[in-house]
């Protein structure tokens, strides 16, 4: 199976972290952007390249990978391009910035400004790019995965609600266990491995497997499941700022996708539990900080499956 392809080529080179594999596939599949959080160090960056060999173009060469290193001083126009006057033509000619690309890694998003990161809204909710009067679209499949340091907040800025709102999943990818970190150690995939990783899916496979995805079944009960949950998230006094309908949306999407990847046609209670954090949590903002947000968003998952489980 395509899929099954994907994630052991992502295997090869991401040790010991099947269910992250999973979470991201699945995000990935559903056409979804991804931020990564986590400590330095633990492969964000790698996860990134990794994707972009593993699926082959229409030339058989890899995806049109572009990694964007997010500084203080960096412009809009460094990531979106710019209109250029060419004296030999009297015109002006664009030329794409690196978001026009397949794979977009926007490696420390949170250490540029404000301005430079709401440069990324208009492509990753709408899939173009406007200057002047001209729209420019990346080609497809497209998808922008953006990295952040948690522990520093010196020279950084957190992102807005409405660019959190555009990344269907937060993902963290966590130390490896002690297996992992002796394979690790062994040969350092990241340096040995990842150069001679060979594409393990066409592109027409991986769109064939985006059409599979979203047309997996979802019972009716689930999906009211989905809808009270982004509902309790508005209504709880917990939170400060609820999830938007988007957030129902990306929900839903990433559930059939998952169930894609563990190899089911319909989903599940339990991908909903597993998918309540990463899809829910970074767009929430807690009216005490102290709180432990992860934790509530499973209690209001639990019990709006509980609820439901006679009906399915």
């Amino acid at each position: 199976m395509a899929v099954e392809a994907l994630i052991k080529g992502a295997a090869r080179i991401i040790r010991g972290k099947q269910e992250f594999l999973e979470l991201f596939t699945a995000a990935v599949l559903a056409g979804g952007h991804i931020l990564i959080e986590d400590n330095p160090g633990l492969g964000k960056t790698t996860v990134a390249k990794t994707f972009a060999k593993l699926i082959a173009a229409e030339d058989g060469r890899p995806l049109l990978f572009k990694r964007i290193q997010f500084t203080p001083d960096l412009l809009p126009y460094d990531i979106t391009g710019v209109d250029v006057f060419d004296p030999e033509s009297r015109s002006f000619r664009f030329v794409p910035g690196p978001v026009l690309a397949n794979i977009v890694l926007a490696d420390e998003i949170n250490r540029t400004t404000p301005k430079v990161q709401s440069a990324l809204l208009e492509v990753m909710a709408e899939r173009q790019v406007t200057i002047g009067s001209a729209t420019h679209r990346p080609p497809e499949p497209f998808f922008v995965i953006a990295t952040q340091n948690p522990i520093e907040s010196e020279g950084t800025f957190p992102l807005p609600a409405a660019q959190l709102d555009r990344f269907m999943m937060r993902l963290s990818l966590g130390y490896p266990d002690r297996e992992a970190e002796l394979s690790i150690l062994e040969d350092n995939p990241a340096e040995g491995a990842l150069n001679e990783l060979a594409p393990s899916i066409a592109l027409s496979d991986f769109l064939a497997l985006r059409k599979e995805a979203a047309d997996i079944f979802c019972h009716a009960a689930l999906k009211e499941a989905i809808a009270d949950m982004i509902r309790d998230t508005r209504i709880h006094r917990s939170f400060l700022l609820g999830a938007s309908p988007r957030a129902g949306l990306h929900f839903l999407k990433a559930a059939k996708a998952l169930a894609l990847v563990r190899g089911r046609t319909y989903v599940t209670d339990e991908d909903l539990s597993v998918l309540a954090v990463p899809v829910l949590a970074h767009r929430l903002k807690l009216r005490d900080p102290r709180s432990h947000g992860d934790k509530l968003i499973r209690e209001l998952c639990l019990a709006r499956i509980n609820a439901l489980k006679p009906l399915l």
